[in-house]
């Protein structure tokens, strides 16, 4: 008889804890990569709290959710950048939305998301690619044998003013399947410090309750100016 991968129960029983709807939806709002408490994603799940609790629960030992506790309040968070890939890269192997929105608010939000937002810690949507396809065009960035900040990449963050962690155990660069335009997005160490730089800097603003993010006047002048990245694509 031919021995079991001990790998294939590890495998069956994470795809376990993705296999339910209001597990999902939690992890999807985590993507925006702040903490939230479990109140706040039981309304966004549209469960008793109860029952988020279970939730979390099974979540939390699966490894894919940290917790922490503030008095009364249990807040919760994505383990790591890892889980935060495996997420977004299995969301990018889902159907879009069968049919029009339902609504105005719902259009908007899905217009808003798909044009730029946040996963986890660095940017996605149109404004994500567009600032990869950038980076790779001016040779900033390799895509031919994975994702690699350049010797000129690395500068450019610098000129940029915008620290890099070279001794981080961290990828400084990783490629992420993003799920709305179906191709990759900068994602590891240079993704996150990049996304930090361009909200504390004002080049975008989070806008609504979910992860979207928009563009600021100042961020399609400077993203112009940097990378070459014309406005009309950022909006």
């Amino acid at each position: 008889m031919t021995a079991k991968d001990p790998r294939a129960a590890a495998l069956a029983a994470l795809a376990a804890l993705l296999a339910d709807e209001t597990r999902a939806a939690c992890l999807l709002a985590l993507l925006d990569g702040r903490a939230w408490t479990a109140g706040e994603l039981a309304r966004h799940a549209g469960v008793a709290a109860s029952t988020l609790s279970e939730h979390l629960g099974k979540l939390v030992a699966g490894g894919l959710l940290a917790e922490e506790r503030q008095g009364r309040h249990r807040y919760v968070r994505l383990a790591d950048a890892r889980a935060a890939g495996l997420v977004e890269s299995l969301a990018a192997q889902t159907p879009a939305p069968a049919g029009p929105p339902g609504s105005l608010r719902e259009s908007s939000t899905r217009s808003a998301m798909a044009r730029g937002r946040t996963c986890y810690d660095h940017l996605a949507g149109r404004l994500g690619t567009a600032v990869t396809d950038a980076l790779t065009l001016r040779g900033l960035l390799r895509q031919d044998t994975g994702f690699a900040l350049t010797e000129a990449g690395v500068e450019w963050f610098a000129t940029a003013g915008i620290p890099l962690d070279l001794s981080s155990r961290r990828p400084l660069a990783r490629a992420c399947l993003d799920w709305t335009e179906r191709r990759p997005h900068l994602a590891g160490a240079a993704g996150a410090a990049l996304c930090r730089h361009a909200l504390d800097a004002g080049w975008c603003v989070r806008i609504g309750s979910e992860r979207a993010v928009k563009v600021t006047a100042a961020g399609e002048r400077e993203l112009a100016a940097r990378l070459g990245v014309p406005p009309d694509a950022l909006r």
